[in-house]
């Protein structure tokens, strides 16, 4: 049998105790971070059309149908990619859950004069937005394009993705599929 001196033990089980709480503070800070619920429904942040009128973000959600908000730069491969993408699943996506698309360009004031350009050479038909200030896109805490929102008809986050592979798309609409 070994013999340790009190001190020692003590020591040890204060330096477990101390490890412990780090690793809860850790993983509790972690959970904050990334709780996708800390922003249920959009801001009252103001946005304009490609016309250049204002409009409140929180307008955006809440209109009685299931609405994918994706933050994008006409500069950003992926995100092209990832519009791309939804734009050829939408006719099928409403007409089962009736989705609503919706685009916001955080290209700046220099380059937001491509916005239009691009969506009318790629013939999208869906509402597109510009945050030209960048209001919207700190809100919502968007560090890195394409992000992308699922709200649900009552305009409640339920899902948001960083980043697009091919095939993520299908994500959004298993989301919506999943709303009671």
């Amino acid at each position: 049998m070994i013999q340790r001196h009190k001190g020692t033990e003590r020591k040890t089980n204060n330096l477990l105790l101390t490890r412990l709480k780090t690793l809860c503070l850790c993983a509790f800070a972690t959970l904050c971070l990334f709780d996708t619920s800390a922003q249920k429904s959009l801001p009252d942040v103001t946005i304009k059309d490609l016309q250049g009128q204002s409009i409140s973000a929180k307008q955006l959600g809440g209109n009685s149908q299931p609405t994918i908000i994706s933050f994008w730069a006409t500069w950003c491969k992926p995100c092209l990619q990832e519009i791309s993408a939804i734009n050829e699943n939408l006719a099928d996506w409403q007409a089962e859950k009736k989705v609503r698309f919706i685009t916001i360009s955080v290209d700046d004031s220099r380059s937001k004069g491509r916005v239009p350009t691009l969506i009318n050479s790629k013939k999208w038909k869906f509402e597109v937005y510009l945050d030209e200030n960048g209001d919207l896109q700190r809100a919502m805490n968007v560090l890195n394009v394409p992000h992308t929102f699922v709200l649900d008809a009552k305009g409640k986050i339920i899902y948001q993705h960083t980043s697009y592979a091919s095939g993520d798309e299908e994500a959004y609409i298993e989301a919506i599929r999943k709303i009671k």
